[in-house]
């Protein structure tokens, strides 16, 4: 494409996070011309990977749910003719320390196993998981018949209605309670070990701490672990589920363009929308496209559209600052495998006093992102991300020794919860948010999408549908939340909320080829 020309699609979308590629191959195979936008030199987003001296990171997600038959990624391989990734089913999917001195929680993949864990970890604690367990499986049926959440007009509200069931209906009248408010109607508010447990887990999905996270939400993560569910260890990496996106669309006859940067959003007589940027030679682009589908946080909405965007909505999006969304610091090491403990679980979550409590994922051997014998360590840790562009960390040496710190802490954290000796690391940086600011074209960094407070989960979350007509939000800023499952079953909802407008239905359908693991 030259510096003048112009590309033209019926559809274009902004980002090729697995919430893009699912959405850009949704389309595609319905049979609309398809052009997915990225700048980085590869797909993935913030479940993408990079290689650094032999090893392969995961740069955020490092676990997907979903994979099991039913589940949202089964679903959309199959409708796309893709087959499974190579994966292990993670048990325990989690192994919790609470740095009590007392034994780790191991959430267990068999729910029995699971349920003698908690009874024992959490004494008296039976109702609050009865309760939680009522609430998941009412939740999961309404997920399973696709809702549109938040509804915006009729074929909305009549997709919402038709998910229902009895047991939504009783559980909706907890929407607007919290995970602490189950677990002192329960009789266990006096349990801090318990509270600190499930501010440790929530804060991963939710971003919210137990009082400020949705219960109708938190009950359903609390059991995202265990069968008929689980959560799935990738072989390869996390990159491996982008690209069998990426096969789909390109079979499908879409395009997915890298290295090109969206700068700017504006309507456009002819076609609907035009978007410019440049590439990564700083040339010119421009592309028409009837609809577009913007996977970028909503906070880059205002930059993208300018006057275009209208000020209620303007007024709308800048209450997501409040409370600031967070982002990541995230820690890439590695060490050799006789470093860690026998039976060293993939995932761990260790309470840590500086600079937070860590999230740890740890290559399997022979998964791909080690040589034998070794294995990369990565952790992840909460932090405010706007303090990172302030003026005071605008000087790289400031900065730099700021990075050193904060690393510093982490490793000692890591070197406490697994027993790694100081100077055993082959391998260690830190990304902070200003990395995933510049990789990933995020806002500020900011990672996880938005809070599920009450206010902001469900019926009162930020809708796919914008004011504007023909532009599209999905990702992990809309209904039904982050992680690469919550993003692609976004991605659904707002492929058939498109469709239906050119008079199109799409429904996953499972007969397209028998599902094995490729």
């Amino acid at each position: 494409m030259t510096a003048t020309e112009v590309r033209t699609a019926d559809v274009a979308v902004v980002g090729a996070g697995i919430a893009g590629l699912t959405a850009a191959a949704l389309l595609a195979d319905a049979g609309l011309s398809v052009v997915l936008l990225e700048a980085h030199h590869q797909s993935g987003g913030c479940a993408g990977t990079f290689r650094r001296r032999g090893y392969t990171f995961d740069v955020g997600a490092t676990q997907v749910a979903g994979l099991e038959p039913g589940g949202i990624h089964h679903r959309l391989l199959t409708h796309l003719g893709q087959p499974l990734p190579p994966a292990s089913p993670l048990d325990p999917a989690c192994v919790v320390d609470l740095g009590d001195g007392q034994a780790p929680v191991s959430l267990w993949r068999d729910p029995q196993r699971w349920r003698q864990e908690r009874e024992h970890q959490f004494p008296g604690s039976g109702r609050f998981w009865a309760w939680c367990e009522a609430l998941h499986q009412a939740n999961w049926g309404f997920a399973g018949r696709d809702p549109v959440l938040p509804p915006r007009n009729l074929w909305d509200l009549g997709q919402l209605l038709g998910a229902l069931g009895a047991s939504n209906l009783a559980s909706g009248l907890l929407s607007l309670a919290t995970m602490a408010d189950l677990q002192r109607w329960s009789g266990c508010a006096h349990d801090r070990r318990l509270r600190r447990f499930l501010d440790l887990q929530l804060r991963l999905y939710s971003q919210e701490p137990a009082d400020r996270t949705a219960a109708l939400y938190g009950a359903t993560v609390l059991a995202m672990g265990q069968e008929p569910l689980g959560l799935w260890h990738l072989h390869g990496s996390m990159q491996v589920l982008s690209n069998q996106l990426e096969t789909a669309l390109d079979a499908a006859g879409g395009s997915l363009l890298l290295r090109h940067r969206v700068e700017r959003l504006q309507r456009h007589r002819a076609r609907g929308w035009q978007l410019s940027g440049c590439k990564a030679d700083q040339r010119p682009f421009a592309l028409e496209a009837t609809e577009v589908v913007l996977t970028v946080p909503p906070q880059a909405l205002p930059g993208l559209l300018g006057d275009a965007l209208p000020a209620t909505y303007r007024r709308r999006l800048q209450q997501l600052d409040t409370p600031s969304p967070s982002g990541a610091l995230v820690f890439y090491g590695a060490v050799e495998r006789g470093c860690l403990p026998p039976r060293c679980p993939s995932h761990l979550q260790r309470d840590w006093h500086d600079p937070g409590s860590l999230f740890v994922s740890v290559s399997q051997e022979g998964d791909g992102r080690a040589p034998l014998g070794q294995a990369t360590v990565i952790a992840s840790v909460f932090t405010a991300a706007r303090p990172w562009f302030a003026p005071e960390l605008a000087d790289a040496k400031t900065r730099a020794a700021h990075k050193q710190t904060l690393m510093d802490g982490i490793q000692a954290g890591l070197e406490a919860a697994l027993g790694i000796p100081a100077n055993a690391w082959l391998h260690g940086e830190l990304a902070t948010p200003r990395a995933f600011s510049h990789w990933c074209g995020r806002p500020f960094g900011y990672v996880g999408g938005l809070g599920q407070h009450p206010s902001r989960f469900g019926p009162f979350g930020l809708a796919s549908r914008t004011p504007l007509p023909g532009v599209w939000l999905c990702g992990d800023s809309i209904y039904p939340g982050e992680g690469t499952a919550g993003v692609s079953l976004s991605a659904l909802m707002v492929c058939r909320q498109l469709l239906q407008g050119r008079g199109q239905s799409l429904s996953l359908r499972s007969d397209r080829s028998k599902q094995t693991r490729a």
